[in-house]
């Protein structure tokens, strides 16, 4: 499996071009939580979230469970719990996973920041789902549910993500 994604908005995968939408300030070699940029580097897939309630379990080799209304995600530099999911109600900043626009349908959740984790240097880099109109993520990547979908198809344990600066048509 090799999925590279671009600075221009291209996701490649097995020599196939894909559209993909990337963090608000773009691509970044200094990533630091809040900056919404996407983080430079080569990250392996940890395992996948879907909504059950409007999906099927996805086909795939990776470590997969349904999200739950209680699940959500640590990205409080404070917190022991920072760049870890959380059962909510949680007192310290979170992401809710059970999102209603639909981006976290599908989620990947991608090794960055995880061995060791490091307060401040950003957290909950996923692979999901990209808004209709591919809008800016917070520094996650997102893919059209469709191809979202084919690639977790194809993923396996120890697959990587590339995350690619200047490296354009």
């Amino acid at each position: 499996m090799n999925l590279t994604i671009h600075p221009d908005g291209r996701a490649v995968w097995n020599n196939r071009v894909m559209r993909c939408a990337v963090g608000r300030s773009g691509l970044s070699t200094n990533k630091r939580e809040g900056d919404g940029g996407t983080p430079v580097g080569d990250f392996p897939v940890r395992e996948v979230f879907y909504r059950a309630d409007r999906l099927a379990r996805p086909p795939t080799k990776l470590p997969c469970r349904p999200l739950q209304d209680a699940d959500g995600w640590c990205d409080d530099p404070a917190d022991p719990r920072y760049n870890r999911p959380v059962t909510l109600p949680c007192a310290a900043s979170h992401e809710e996973m059970m999102r209603r626009d639909g981006l976290y349908d599908l989620v990947v959740v991608l090794g960055y920041n995880d061995d060791p984790i490091v307060a401040g240097l950003g957290s909950a880099i996923f692979l999901h789902v990209a808004a209709p109109d591919f809008a800016a993520t917070e520094g996650c990547v997102a893919l059209a549910l469709a191809d979202l979908q084919e690639v977790v198809a194809a993923l396996r344990p120890g697959d990587r993500i590339a995350i690619r600066p200047g490296e354009g048509r």
